[in-house]
């Protein structure tokens, strides 16, 4: 009998501690649209998805990760208030949006230590990556990672991410700060080199894309002058600015020398702000505007003209 009694209080502590298991296993209780909701430095972010018309997706049901942009993150995007959010049509909003959202859950310790291309729920792509630095989605960093909900999880970002409005020409095509190497291309493509053409293709790339100020203190006062220019001279220089691989932000490294699809390499330097220093100019290039988005590539904005 009190062999009996023993089994029976053996079973009875196992049931226990798996019920206890389950307890602490339980489903988060709020839906990924109820803790955007509770959280007061996503306040914006929540007005944005109450304007796109996503409160009852990021409530239902399925398995999601969401990348939060912060109020700060808002409001360096040009949004910091509720009027300029609900500015934006709803259609380009939601668009937006669902760039921040995936289909599926991922949490930051099965991320790859790599850059890995994901589909968002928009159909484009997106990339994450892990490094030695942190998660970092497009070059955006994640500053609070992992936060569970009862459909997905949540991680909070530094950025509000923009969906690529094409390849690397139309992206150039669609900023008026970049209308002298848009010239530029265009006349450099009429040398034995098709620019644009190798511009436009798979990829991926990235391009060190200099600013109208920075063509006109290179000498090109205007885009008639870039136009008169000798275009296998510019085919040179432009390929000077341009890496055959994807590099957001988060993968430039002090001293890095990364090869250009001209042959010669540029120099990485971060402290102070990260620039960019061509071999023979005398100082580096600021770079101003980072991890702008392209199907085919990666912009980031400089301040000066790369010379080989």
């Amino acid at each position: 009998m009190i062999k009996h009694t023993k089994v029976f209080m053996l079973a009875s502590m196992l049931f226990l501690m798996l019920s206890s298991c389950k307890k602490d296993e339980a489903v988060p209780a709020k839906t990924i649209a109820a803790l955007v909701t509770e959280n007061a430095n996503l306040s914006l972010l929540r007005t944005a998805v109450v304007r796109a018309g996503l409160v009852e997706t990021l409530s239902g049901q399925g398995t999601f990760t969401v990348f939060a942009p912060d109020n700060n993150a808002f409001a360096a995007a040009g949004l910091g208030t509720e009027a300029a959010i609900n500015a934006v049509p709803e259609a380009t909003l939601r668009q937006i949006l669902l760039y921040h959202v995936l289909g599926q859950e991922y949490i930051s310790g099965n991320i790859p230590s790599a850059t890995t291309e994901l589909t968002t729920a928009g159909d484009a792509r997106v990339y994450v990556t892990k490094n030695s630095n942190g998660v970092f989605v497009n070059g955006s960093a994640v500053i609070t990672a992992d936060v569970d909900a009862q459909n997905g999880v949540v991680h909070v970002i530094n950025k509000v991410l923009m969906p690529p409005p094409g390849n690397l020409v139309q992206l150039a095509q669609s900023n008026p700060n970049l209308s002298f190497l848009v010239a530029a291309v265009v006349r450099a493509s009429q040398g034995t080199t098709n620019v644009a053409g190798v511009l436009s293709g798979t990829g991926p790339f990235t391009v060190f894309a200099p600013t109208n100020t920075a063509f006109q203190n290179a000498g090109f006062a205007t885009v008639e002058a870039i136009q008169q220019a000798n275009p296998n001279t510019l085919a040179s220089i432009l390929t000077y600015h341009v890496i055959g691989a994807r590099v957001f932000s988060s993968d430039l490294t002090e001293g890095a020398r990364p090869a250009t699809v001209n042959g010669a390499n540029v120099t990485i330097t971060l402290a102070g702000g990260a620039k960019v220093k061509g071999n023979t100019n005398t100082t580096a290039s600021n770079i101003t505007a980072t991890d702008i988005v392209a199907s085919n590539g990666v912009v980031h904005v400089i301040d000066a003209v790369l010379l080989p």
